[in-house]
């Protein structure tokens, strides 16, 4: 896990990348990390120092992957902010910490998802790897100039399409709420999800609710990480 100190910090936030992304996905977020929060950028097996790690087969098997992770780390007030793949995952997440009778979060923050009890509207997985790059760099999920490196590229298409075919195949039964605060946060110009499909959380939501919109497209949280901070760091004041 990846980990963003502050003095005197007051809460730790638990950070979910996207589908193939990493702990180094919020890189951007060191630059600017809200007062008195920690980050904690998690590291998904799979990837990263973790690279050597079977994926697990659902999204709900890398829920309590990850909390058997984390949960050493519930040792202070934390809350939970996962982005687009990581937004299903923060949910199921928060479910199972619930189950578990363990301290809920004080808030999760679900960025550029679909609701977790919607059905995924396209599938991806079956395009072939140029299709499936073409379509990343469509909404600038994937940077083009990556092209050059062609053992790197098989690599990160591979666990793209790992972490899609998880997404694709993950409804959540219910709806079933959260049991704690929900803040759900888009990008105004994100071509994949649109704010109508961000209301859709509103039905997740077992207590205060909030959704925003932020500028940019998909990946908002990185090209505009200073907003996205801003506004998280508002909500946990």
């Amino acid at each position: 896990m990846g980990r963003v100190t502050a003095p005197a910090a007051r809460l730790r936030l638990f950070c979910l990348p996207q589908a193939g992304g990493s702990a180094a996905s919020f890189a951007a977020w060191r630059l600017t990390p809200p007062a008195r929060i920690e980050l904690a950028t998690v590291e998904l097996p799979g990837r990263g120092v973790r690279g050597a790690e079977p994926l697990p087969s659902t999204v709900e098997e890398l829920a309590d992957a990850v909390l058997d992770g984390i949960a050493p780390e519930l040792d202070m007030p934390y809350a939970v902010f996962g982005h687009s793949f990581g937004a299903l995952l923060g949910y199921e997440l928060t479910r199972r910490i619930a189950a578990r009778g363990l301290t809920p979060p004080l808030a999760l923050f679900a960025s550029s998802s679909r609701a977790p009890h919607v059905p995924v509207a396209k599938r991806i997985t079956g395009r072939d790897d140029e299709g499936l790059l073409r379509w990343l760099e469509g909404f600038g999920g994937f940077p083009s100039e990556l092209r050059s490196y062609p053992a790197y590229l098989r690599y990160a298409v591979r666990t793209v399409r790992q972490d899609l075919a998880l997404t694709e195949a993950y409804t959540a039964p219910g709806p079933e709420p959260v049991a704690c605060p929900l803040h759900v946060l888009g990008g105004s110009g994100d071509p994949l999800v649109g704010a109508e499909q961000l209301d859709r959380w509103r039905d997740v939501a077992g207590g205060p609710f909030s959704r925003t919109l932020h500028p940019g497209g998909h990946d908002h949280p990185f090209t505009g990480a200073p907003g996205v901070l801003a506004r998280i760091g508002a909500v946990l004041a």
